[in-house]
This record gives C-alpha cells, structure tokens and sequence, in this order.
C-alpha cells in the first residue's frame, strides 16, 4: 500500500490553515461530485479520495494523527498504547515472545511500508502476540461529513440520505440548521478495533450565499425594486418569501432605501416548531430610462414647478 499524500490530494501545503483546507475542499468537490460527472468512473475516484482527505485534514486532531503517522494515523495510537503495556510488562519481568502484547490489529491486515518502516516490524511484527487475545478495546475513529444545503432546504425539515463507508445513513435534517453547524450521528463512524465501539459521525452543513435572500440570525433580508411612479404615487408590489409571494401595499413618496418589516416570514428557529423570525424588505426605487420627449417636458414642468 503506498503512501497517501492527503495534502497533496486538497492541492495545499501542509502550513494549510483549516479555513485554507475547507476552502480547498469545497472547490474540488464542487468539480468532482458525481452530479456533475455522471458514468466518470477517474473522476468518482477522485472524488472519495478526496472526501478522505478532507476526512482527515479537516479534525485538527485526525490532522495531527497524521501528521506524526501518515496514512496509518488510525493505528498510531494503538501502537503507542501497545508499546507503554509492553514497558509496563517487561518492569514486571514478563517476556512477550517478539509480539506486541495488547495491540492485536489482526490477521493479514495490510499496512503500509510508510507504517511498517516508521514501527520497525520488530519481532514477531503486528500479529497476535504469544499471550493470546488479552488486546484491548478501543473505539472506531469518527468521521467528518459535509453536506450542501440551499437555503430553501435548510428551511424545511427533510429527509436527507447519503453514503458513508459503502452505508446507506439516513437522518432527518430539522428546519432552521445554519452554515457550519455541526451535528453528532453516535456508532456511524468506522467499525471499533479488537471489538471496540464503532466511532461517531459528524455532519457539518455547508448552505451556500442565496442570491435572493441575506441570512441575519433567523432574520432575512430581501431587496425588491419598484419603479418611480410607484415610489412617488404608492401602489402594490409582489415580494417573494421563502414560502410563496405576499402583496405589499408601497406608501406614497416612498424613498429608495425605506425599509419595512414582515413579521414571521423570516427563517423558521432551530428546534421551534411554528416559530419563524422576520423579513426585512428594502425598496430599490429604478429611475425610468428612454423617456419620450413628451414625459421629458412633463419632469421639466415638475422640476420648475
């Protein structure tokens, strides 16, 4: 097995912020996603490989594991663990017979020469030591997530399903999750080791700019043009809501820049059911363009009036 190069695989160094291996992340996932590939089998490659990467890069502390073990940062700790018994054991006089007493990672597993030549493989190597089946338990590594959400979707509670691991995980995404929430699925991450508990997985949203609507808290913010005569005379306009269009009566002399509130048409509260927060609408007032000669001399008998 070679070596893997997650920096490598994200195009950045490894002096990456974590901001720098989001962004990083985000760009290339947005090329390689298999919506935008369809039948690409290199590019679908591409893709888990660098959800795998990002699995890692993204958890400062997944980042550090791999940075001190390289690709094998999942068993690094188990090592670690395995050599303090084997010096607790030889302080006691006992006689481990080359194996690594405690750290049984289990029959023909493949690991990397990476792995193999930092740890030496010495003695009996990574196999079941000459002590039996005395290896402890310890709990699968937790695994990151990202999942895009359109503002429209993270206003509804909705069924999501997605795979993780070659597994189908379903979960009901609550109304009024915001950009870069986190949430925890407990014994979805990867299989525990030596019959250990599985790890955790953690889903952060990711819900892109709207082109339509400014997200303030679970406020909203919306501009809605009108035209000059209807800023200067009053009128209706139609302003769309993320759940239909309401008819706004505009007052007379309404300035560009007037701001008017919507109560309860904002964006629905986290874990609250029928509780919305608010719209706030600004008027953009257009100024006519191509006039005729005619309503050029009527603005000019206004303008001297």
């Amino acid at each position: 097995m070679a070596y893997i190069d997650y920096y490598k695989i994200l195009g950045v160094d490894k002096s990456a912020t974590q901001e720098d291996i989001k962004k990083a992340y985000r760009k290339s996932a947005r090329k390689l996603h298999p919506d935008l590939n369809p039948d690409d089998k290199e590019a679908e490659a591409k893709f888990k490989e660098l959800n795998e990467a990002n699995e890692v890069l993204s958890n400062p502390e997944n980042r550090a594991k791999y940075d001190k073990y390289g690709e094998n940062w999942k068993h690094g700790e188990e090592y670690e663990k395995a050599q303090q018994q084997q010096r607790q054991y030889q302080g006691q006089g006992g006689n481990f017979g080359g194996g690594f007493y405690g750290a049984d990672f289990g029959e023909g597993e493949d690991f990397s020469d990476f792995f193999q030549n930092m740890f030496g493989g010495a003695g009996g190597g990574f196999g079941k030591s000459s002590r039996g089946s005395a290896s402890g338990k310890f709990k699968g590594q937790d695994v990151n997530a990202e999942l895009n959400l359109s503002l429209k979707e993270a206003s509804t509670t909705h069924p999501q399903t997605f795979d993780i691991n070659g597994k189908k995980v379903r979960i009901t995404i609550p109304a009024g999750v915001y950009d870069g929430q986190q949430i925890k699925l407990k014994g979805h991450g990867n299989p525990g080791f030596n019959g250990g508990p599985n790890g955790d997985l953690y889903i952060t949203f990711n819900i892109p700019v709207d082109p339509n609507f400014e997200r303030m808290g679970d406020d909203l913010k919306t501009k809605v043009p009108i035209d000059l005569y209807t800023a200067v005379l009053g009128g209706d306009v139609k302003v769309n809501t993320l759940d239909g269009s309401v008819s706004l009566k505009v007052k007379p002399e309404t300035q560009s820049g007037t701001t008017v509130r919507l109560k309860g048409k904002g964006f629905p509260i986290y874990k609250k059911d029928g509780q919305f927060g608010d719209l706030f609408v600004t008027y953009d007032v257009k100024l006519p363009t191509n006039l005729t000669e005619k309503q050029k001399e009527l603005f000019e008998q206004l303008k001297n009036s």
